[in-house]
Formats: structure tokens, sequence, C-alpha cells
């Protein structure tokens, strides 16, 4: 008699657009991979990459409970709301996944707020100074505390500013907007976009329960650093350094909010814990890659 052949475990991506896309194949031969989404024009896309699609919408509860019980694995991409302090998807999404069940979700590092340069690491107590950072802690609270009270496993992954050959600040340099000088620059923070799906799918294995982690690289930048290294590696003007008197009328009210927040991310937990080697762990690094200088990390 014929072995019946064991089935792959299920794996639901919430939220499955560029990052979405690049943990796909990292993933599709170990798990039986569902992914959501609310625009139905991409279900040959996911199809395409490994993914069973499907139609859902993270704004209307009643749209989601046919995912309930559809896989007991849940990787949350999905960005909250546009507007308000609170995260109205995450709540929708916890409403229908069963007990048991285990989540990777992708936060911000925005939920310190400024720093004013301090290096930290995940025990700092959060102060987010916009909504959009508060909606995020919202949506962390929701899950902490659904984890604790269901049994489920929640691990956060708090992301900086992710970057990739196709996501650089190419039109900003060619348009010239302005950066800070240096003695009022801000200290930011980076992760290689490939770098953070391999981090996703090794947290699907490796993390504690209910734990956060900063998926950050090891590069140690300022603002103005990080456009001067660009415009360098891709040959385009460096931009013009301003004091924030005079720049915050040239540049848009987000763009001014991540200039006011400055901080440095240890990672040394996404290190110890989850054992991940980086192949890009600088942004110089990934710019020669991108560039065709010298090869990527093994």
């Amino acid at each position: 008699m014929m072995r019946r052949k064991l089935r792959k475990p299920r794996l639901l991506i919430v939220g499955c657009g560029d990052i979405g896309m690049r943990l796909l194949p990292l993933v599709r031969d170990r798990y039986r991979v569902f992914a959501l989404t609310h625009d139905p024009s991409r279900r040959q896309a996911l199809r395409t990459a490994g993914a069973v699609p499907v139609v859902a919408n993270l704004d209307d509860q009643h749209s989601l409970i046919r995912i309930g019980r559809l896989a007991p694995t849940i990787v949350h991409l999905a960005p909250p709301p546009a507007y308000g302090t609170t995260d109205r998807r995450t709540r929708n999404l916890l409403c229908v996944l069963p007990d048991g069940a285990k989540i990777v979700y992708a936060s911000t590092t925005g939920v310190y707020g400024d720093c004013a340069g301090a290096l930290i690491d995940e025990t700092r107590p959060v102060n987010p100074q916009t909504d959009r950072a508060r909606r995020r802690v919202d949506a962390e609270r929701q899950l902490r505390a659904w984890g604790r009270r269901n049994g489920n496993r929640v691990a956060i992954l708090r992301v900086p500013g992710i970057y990739a050959a196709d996501r650089l600040p190419v039109e900003r340099l060619q348009k010239g907007l302005p950066a800070l000088v240096a003695d009022e620059d801000v200290h930011t923070n980076h992760i290689h976009a490939d770098d953070l799906a391999r981090i996703i799918a090794l947290a699907l294995f490796r993390v504690l329960p209910n734990r956060l982690y900063h998926a950050s690289d090891d590069t140690e930048l300022k603002m103005g650093e990080y456009f001067d290294l660009v415009a360098e590696a891709l040959h385009l003007p460096k931009p013009p350094r301003l004091p924030r008197e005079q720049l915050q009328a040239m540049v848009s009210p987000m763009a001014l909010s991540f200039m006011s927040e400055s901080r440095r991310l240890g990672n040394a937990r996404l290190k110890r814990e989850l054992g991940i080697r980086l192949r890009y762990p600088f942004v110089q690094d990934a710019l020669r890659h991108i560039t065709g200088g010298e090869s990527e990390n093994p």
C-alpha cells in the first residue's frame, strides 16, 4: 500500500505586497501558502508566485469570515488605515483567527518616536509622536493582548526604512530636495527588502512567543549621509543641506516627521535568537551590489 503523501502546513500572508512577494519563494516549498488581497486583479500574479489568492478586505470584517480557519500560521504585513490612532484592520483580522494560531507581524520602529540619537534595544518604552505611529502601537497592543488571552504565539518585527534597488530615494535626489545640515541631522535605520523577507521566514520557525525584534541591519548613518551614499552610487547630485528652519517649508509634513526622529537600533536579539546572517549588513554592501560592484555576501 502506497504511503499517503503528507500535506504541507498552511500559511496565510495578509497584505502580500512587495515584501510578501519576496517572502513567497522562501516559504512556498514548505507551506501551502494563501495570500489575502483586496484587489481581484492581483489573483494571477499571486498564483504565478506560488500562492493561492484569497480576495477579502480587512476593512470589512464580514468578508474575512472565510479565512478564519484557513491557516494556523499568519504573516501580517498589511498597513493600518491611513487615518485615526487605532488599527481597525488588525482588530477585524484577530476577530476571525482561531485559538492556537501563530502570527508574525511587521510593525515599525516609528513607535519609539524621537530618541535623540540614542542606541536602543527592544526594552525601550514606546513613545509614538505621529498618528501613523500610534496606529502601529495600537496594532501591537491588540496582537500581544490577543496572544496572552488565547494562548497564541505572536512575534512583532519592528521594521525601519526598507530599501532595495527599486526602493531608493531616486526621485527625491533628482528633484534636488534638501537634507538637514549635519549638526541638525537625525540618525536613521535601514533594512534591505530581501533581508526583511528572510527575517520573516526565519521568524516563522525560530521566534520565542510574544517577542519583539528589531528587523534592522548594522548600518549607522544619518539621513543626509544615506542620501549622499545613494547619490554617489547612482551618479546623482547630492542633496543641498539646510537648517531645519529653512527646510521645513520645502518638504512634505511626512518627510519632516521622519526628519524629526533620531534613534539607533540595536539588533543583537535578532541575531542571537533568530540566527540571521544578513545578506546586506550595511547599506554600502547593497549599493555596491545594485551598481554592479562587489558581489553580495554569501
